[in-house]
């Protein structure tokens, strides 16, 4: 059986599936799908918590003996089985669809995937935990589709957005639901339950003192490096997922690269930007930042943001934050001792 996200909560008030995955590579809805199936867990009496993380190495053999050393009080469990490749290999394969041909009476597994191609659907340790039990798939929120999200997700805060405001935050996130939902919580905050127009919204954020990823970003093409620690280390006090952070490091560079490549083509750097259709405002710092960085390293940086990609979601050890320094300081055009990074 397949769920979409929003289908999920009604799913999860009945009875439970024994095996339940989630796959897909939108953080926000991943999170929250896991979540929330944590929540019907514990009130459907699961109350023991077994967390097994695949990397090199990984013995599978664990699987079954989590799902076998049941609790002296006859206790449910909930197994967490966490595949950052998405590739169990063989042995894993065969772990998994075995376990999925015998689910035990007292154990719930939910098995947390990256996005799978079609191929990886149709592996038969794929098609056996899906047989056994529910697959979730989280996908991005179209670009068409995201005013209304986020209008649904205002409303479940007590606010009532206009169709301009929530497309005022729309256009700031720009597709991103982990930003988006940072946004409502921010809002909500600041301004309590009721109606909210575009002046409001306008009039929260130009209030707010709270350090945000789009002033990390202005800091950093601005070359302000003093600033982008300071804002680095407000975001993560405030609890800013470090996902979040790497999004909009990432899209500013991509969309540095190609403004660098043209000018480094004999296109001028004004012109270029009006071609790319840069804000009025954003024109001095991005302009600063092509003269400070060359093609060369900007590609760099954008390889050391795939890094900061996979450390941010587990698939590669790490510091996040380390991580996120690095590459901020980096475009604000602060050096390093160049290191090996994998593409």
């Amino acid at each position: 059986m397949r769920l979409r996200p929003e289908q999920l909560d009604a799913a999860l008030r009945k009875p439970l599936a024994p095996v339940y995955v989630v796959t897909g590579d939108e953080p926000l809805q991943h999170g929250e799908a896991c979540d929330a199936l944590r929540r019907a867990a514990r009130a459907q009496g699961y109350t023991e918590r077994e967390v097994l993380t695949v990397e090199t190495g990984f013995d599978w053999s664990r699987l079954g003996a989590a799902a076998g050393n049941l609790s002296l009080f006859g206790e449910q469990r909930l197994i967490e089985l966490r595949v950052p490749t998405g590739k169990p290999g063989d042995a894993g394969g065969k772990a998994l669809s075995a376990y999925a041909a015998d689910p035990p009476a007292d154990a719930l597994l939910m098995v947390q995937l990256p996005k799978l191609d079609k191929r990886a659907q149709s592996t038969a340790w794929f098609r056996a935990l899906e047989g056994a039990g529910v697959v979730v798939a989280v996908w991005p929120v179209e670009a068409s589709r995201l005013p209304a999200w986020l209008t649904q997700r205002l409303r479940a805060r007590g606010l009532q957005p206009t169709p301009e405001a929530a497309a005022l935050i729309a256009e700031r996130v720009e597709g991103n639901l982990l930003a988006a939902a940072q946004e409502v919580e921010k809002l909500a905050l600041l301004l309590g339950e009721g109606p909210v127009d575009l002046e409001a919204v306008t009039g929260a954020v130009a209030d707010s003192a709270r350090y945000d990823v789009f002033g990390l970003v202005d800091a950093a093409l601005a070359g302000d490096a003093a600033q982008v620690a300071r804002s680095l280390g407000g975001l993560r006090g405030e609890g800013v997922e470090p996902p979040v952070v790497v999004w909009a490091l990432a899209r500013e560079l991509r969309a540095l690269h190609a403004l660098a490549r043209r000018v480094a083509a004999g296109e001028a750097a004004g012109q270029a930007m009006a071609q790319a259709r840069v804000w009025d405002k954003r024109k001095a710092p991005t302009g600063a930042a092509l003269r400070r960085l060359s093609v060369g390293r900007i590609e760099n940086l954008l390889r050391l943001a795939a890094r900061c990609d996979r450390v941010a979601k587990g698939a590669e050890s790490g510091a996040p934050w380390d991580e996120l320094l690095e590459l901020s300081l980096g475009m604000a055009g602060v050096r390093f001792v160049p290191r090996p990074l994998s593409a």
